[in-house]
């Protein structure tokens, strides 16, 4: 398994490729592609890789994502077991720069657009309002003409660049131009994400990447911008996050589901990832 580049579901000529996914799962390979990608979760749950950014995502979930930017929805492993009848629901929204031009969003009346696709290169997820407000012209894209679909996603991409509860995803440019030193990537995000319940260490991640412990961390630190115990902690409160949401369990219960065997631990990273202790983010829900 590979960090893997993707070519559109459609003849490489078409410039705007809208499809609708309803399937038991989400496609689990670490990608990118030319294209930029709009991506709007109408039925799902579980966690978001967008370069150097690990978060969990909900229903309404809208998410901007740059040409080139590796990325990676991943369900909860509930969803991939067999038998599951979990079901997932999206709109992909695929398309070039030039989607209805050359140069059109250099004019100056299509400014604050160009803007949001220069940011994008980055992700940006759209705030909850944005997602309801739009939910019903996106959710009709695949069904529009073509004509009606290059129109109608032109006035999408205008809406969110009016957006202020926006938020860029990675915090740093990660865009790619070439697989070389991240062959291995995929098969150790898919691992950590199966079992960061578990107990982890740095020789076993670098096992699964069949590299010595110090190539594996240079390596891990190069692909993902973080140390392999950073991404392992986002990964494990990210997921006590949505616990705590959607679940009445006491702190002390979640923080040993997510993987931690010390709650003053679990704590204190919960209160350096979210800004804010596992009992004041529940209160505040």
């Amino acid at each position: 398994m590979k960090l893997v580049l993707k070519n559109s579901d459609n003849p490489i000529t078409k410039k705007l490729n809208i499809h609708r996914r309803d399937v038991p799962c989400l496609d689990a390979a670490w990608h990118y592609h030319p294209e930029i990608e709009l991506l709007y979760i109408s039925q799902s749950n579980g966690i978001r890789f967008v370069g150097d950014s690990v978060e969990p995502f909900y229903p309404g979930d809208l998410v901007l994502v740059g040409s080139y930017l590796p990325h990676l929805w991943r369900n909860d492993p509930s969803y991939y077991k067999e038998g599951s009848v979990q079901k997932v629901k999206t709109i992909v929204t695929k398309f070039t720069k030039d989607f209805l031009g050359n140069d059109l969003f250099k004019v100056p009346e299509f400014a604050e657009i160009n803007n949001l696709l220069e940011e994008a290169k980055f992700g940006i997820c759209f705030g909850e309002n944005a997602g309801e407000r739009l939910h019903s012209d996106i959710i009709k894209l695949p069904e529009l003409p073509p004509i009606e679909q290059q129109l109608k996603l032109l006035n999408i991409l205008y809406e969110l660049s009016k957006v202020k509860e926006k938020k860029i995803l990675s915090s740093s440019d990660m865009r790619q131009s070439t697989t070389e030193s991240s062959e291995r990537i995929d098969t150790v995000l898919k691992y950590i994400s199966d079992n960061y319940a578990s107990n982890i260490s740095l020789d076993d991640i670098a096992n699964v990447a069949c590299m010595t412990t110090n190539s594996f961390c240079r390596f891990f630190k190069k692909t993902t911008n973080k140390s392999f115990t950073q991404f392992l902690n986002e990964i494990r409160i990210r997921n006590a996050s949505r616990l705590l949401i959607q679940d009445n369990s006491p702190v002390s219960e979640v923080c040993y589901i997510v993987g931690f065997n010390s709650i003053t631990n679990f704590n204190k990273q919960f209160k350096q990832i979210m800004g804010v202790t596992p009992k004041g983010f529940r209160e505040a829900i």
